[in-house]
């Protein structure tokens, strides 16, 4: 998956925003201002970091080692660092991208997530 594919899947969820809070290289990538996904799209190998629930992060980190990481700063328990450069299938990373948009919008308001579409 590409940088610009990365990106494009990010933004292709209801009310998802690409937004430059800590500098001009991080994308950080946002449903109703809540993050759900961040990278350093320049960067190689490319990296995402990605929402996770906390026993699917262990699997999958045991499954994909030095693939899926633990978050970089982030939460450990919950965030994943996910290399994005090929080795991983792509159908891979669109689901946990998609897991990651989920469990934040899941944790929004329900009159929000109704309004998204996801109740």
């Amino acid at each position: 998956m590409t940088a610009e594919e990365l990106r494009a899947l990010c933004l292709s969820f209801n009310a998802a925003v690409e937004d430059f809070p800590f500098s001009p290289e991080v994308s950080v990538f946002k449903v109703l201002g809540k993050l759900f996904a961040l990278s350093w799209l320049d960067n190689r190998p490319l990296k995402v970091n990605l929402k996770c629930d906390p026993e699917d992060a262990i699997r999958l980190r045991a499954d994909h080692p030095g693939l899926i990481i633990p978050g970089y700063h982030m939460n450990k328990r919950h965030w994943n660092t996910v290399t994005v450069d090929g080795e991983l299938p792509d159908r891979l990373v669109r689901e946990l991208v998609e897991d990651s948009y989920d469990l934040v919008v899941a944790g929004l308001p329900r009159a929000e997530r109704l309004r998204l579409d996801r109740p």
